[in-house]
């Protein structure tokens, strides 16, 4: 390691903030094939209501511009495509290749084929013009990002005056009790679910751990702030164990 390199955190382990997105590249590499069906099974599918809530606090428009980052297989581009109607576009943005290939595959990315690109980049340097999208989303991806002040500071250059972020994530649950409950369940039972649907056992141990080392809510809403944007809100989703964050580029 040399002395020069910055340190970040992938899940409990310490590893140089050079590192860390060739390792997340990797873990979204391996479980691609399998990525919704794990998400459906660990979230028992609460988190199709989840995006469903997001886009119900977004209220797409017709003519629109989306730029969904760690986009993965589309769930979020389809359904702002749906509701946005006539106009509206999307791109999906993603450092994985594997997972916008999962993406292209499914049936609403070939009825949506006109409105919608995919498009490898990275979050932190978003290979895109300054002031040019309506709506920028993130979900479930900031987390994984190794500085997530610079991806803030991307998605205030890439929205238009008046644009919107909203960052749906992982977070904390306000109640101990119930933490403590959730923990439980994560650590033990997410990490086996992987091995036995994905044959993954390590790459679901960090998405379990990387939500544990997330910022909360209060913490995470100020990160916003101090990225430029204004309004900032934010809304917990079943007790707390995910948020919508809400601001706008004023």
């Amino acid at each position: 390691m040399s002395p020069d390199n910055r340190q970040t955190h992938f899940g409990f382990q310490t590893v140089d903030e050079d590192d860390k997105a060739g390792m997340v590249h990797g873990v979204f590499s391996s479980v691609a094939s399998k990525y919704d069906v794990m998400n459906d099974l660990m979230s028992m599918g609460i988190h199709r209501v989840w995006k469903d809530a997001m886009m119900d606090w977004l209220a797409p428009r017709p003519g629109q511009r989306l730029l969904d980052v760690a986009g993965g297989t589309g769930d979020v581009a389809f359904r702002f495509l749906n509701r946005a109607g006539q106009g509206s576009q999307a791109t999906v943005l993603d450092m994985t290749a594997p997972m916008l290939e999962e993406g292209r595959k499914r049936a609403e990315a070939e009825q949506l084929a006109g409105r919608l690109d995919w498009v490898v980049g990275d979050a932190m340097a978003l290979p895109l013009e300054s002031n040019t999208y309506d709506v920028y989303t993130i979900s479930f991806g900031i987390r994984n990002v190794t500085r997530i002040p610079d991806a803030l500071a991307e998605a205030y250059r890439v929205l238009k005056p008046g644009g919107r972020l909203m960052v749906l994530e992982f977070s904390q649950i306000p109640n101990e009790m119930m933490q403590k409950a959730y923990d439980l369940y994560s650590f033990n039972v997410i990490p086996r679910m992987g091995q036995l649907v994905a044959g993954d056992r390590d790459s679901y141990q960090y998405l379990v751990e990387s939500i544990r080392k997330f910022p909360d809510q209060e913490t995470f809403a100020a990160m916003i702030r101090d990225a430029g944007f204004g309004q900032v809100k934010y809304r917990n989703l079943t007790m707390g164990i995910a948020a919508l964050h809400s601001g706008w580029k004023l």
